[in-house]
């Protein structure tokens, strides 16, 4: 048996990327998994590509309506929902002095408002399968400064997840955050990015950037019983970076 056999799960931004990688990590340890993303074509090729055990749907995860609708999907292809892992977002490097205030309401609205709609769509859901695990994808800078906008969403996922642990918890139901460093995914192994971030896994205590697997791997933890005790806390996957 896998460590997450009879669960279901929906995983956003999972066409490409982390959200691929653990879509895949969660089909191969027994999940029934929905790829939720407006990507389409990916995610549908994903989702054949994984076989019987996945299925696609087309998700905006800023639209509330969308979400009620991939909730309903995945309760009537697999039953109901017992893992969420909100891991659709954007970046931007504007400084606060360039950011529009349309910009900064678009990657709030990515970022953070959708990890509130996920949540609240899928809590039905979830108290009919009698529990869950909420897995909130953050990143470093939701714990160190960094770009506006992208930093202030990712402390914002942080602290609703603590939030909502507390809400929950009377559930069953677990929330936890993910604090990735930097990853090896294809946006920043393109050539006209690969010397920048080599030269900057220098500075990385483990003196590289991780596999995506390796973010996986800890996401799978949080969504499995395996992590029954852990709940409205904050889990940190960056070689060190944070701890300098």
């Amino acid at each position: 048996m896998g460590r997450l056999t009879n669960k279901v799960a929906i995983i956003t931004g999972a066409a490409r990327g982390m959200g691929a990688s653990h879509a895949q990590l969660f089909v191969e340890e027994g999940a029934k998994v929905v790829i939720a993303d407006i990507l389409e074509k990916e995610g549908e090729q994903l989702a054949n590509e994984l076989g019987d055990n996945a299925a696609f749907v087309k998700l905006d995860v800023t639209n509330k309506e969308n979400w009620e609708e991939a909730v309903a999907f995945a309760e009537k292809t697999f039953g109901p929902v017992n893992v969420l892992v909100n891991n659709a977002g954007i970046t931007m490097t504007k400084s606060i002095e360039d950011i529009t205030e349309q910009e900064y309401r678009k990657i709030v609205d990515i970022n953070q408002v959708s990890v509130l709609l996920g949540m609240k769509a899928a809590l039905p859901s979830m108290k009919k399968a009698e529990g869950g695990s909420i897995v909130n994808i953050s990143s470093i800078n939701g714990l160190v400064g960094g770009a506006v906008g992208y930093t202030d969403t990712k402390f914002a996922v942080r602290g609703m997840s603590k939030a909502a642990a507390l809400s929950l918890a009377q559930y069953n139901i677990r929330v936890n955050s993910v604090h990735p460093g930097v990853i090896e995914t294809p946006m920043i192994v393109q050539e006209d990015a690969k010397d920048a971030v080599e030269e900057f896994a220098k500075y990385i205590p483990n003196k590289r950037v991780a596999k995506p697997k390796e973010v996986s791997n800890l996401v799978l933890y949080l969504a499995s019983d395996d992590s029954s005790y852990s709940t409205g806390a904050e889990f940190v996957v960056d070689g060190g970076l944070t701890a300098q």
